[in-house]
């Protein structure tokens, strides 16, 4: 049921590129970084349990990470876009998604899944 849900919130994604969930607001791990903020060729949103990650350009291999706010990993269902992946988040709570690029730069941003 999960990969089905994700599949048609994928094939919506891709069909309608226009968000209607709520953004993620990232920012930088090492706020006192030199060099480029790759924070707006990532774009996050929330719609009830389904974390849309999209990026505007190519930014190599992205690690992508989702904690639980208090520590430790959740499990969850991820969907292969084009252009980003679609993350199902499977319980309601207060969650951080962090981004590593190969450069070792990080960003993160911190959200509410509610039912």
């Amino acid at each position: 049921m999960k990969k089905l849900l994700l599949m048609i919130i994928g094939v919506f994604i891709f069909a309608n590129p226009v968000f209607c969930g709520n953004p993620i607001i990232l920012v930088s791990s090492n706020p006192n970084a030199v060099g480029r903020d790759y924070a707006n060729s990532i774009n996050a949103e929330l719609d009830g349990h389904a974390l849309t990650v999209v990026f505007t350009e190519n930014l190599g291999q992205v690690a992508i990470e989702v904690s639980i706010s208090g520590g430790g990993e959740v499990e969850t269902t991820s969907l292969y876009t084009p252009s980003g992946v679609i993350i199902y988040i499977p319980y309601s709570g207060s969650y951080i998604v962090t981004f590593t690029l190969p450069n070792g730069d990080a960003y993160y941003g911190e959200f509410e899944v509610t039912d």
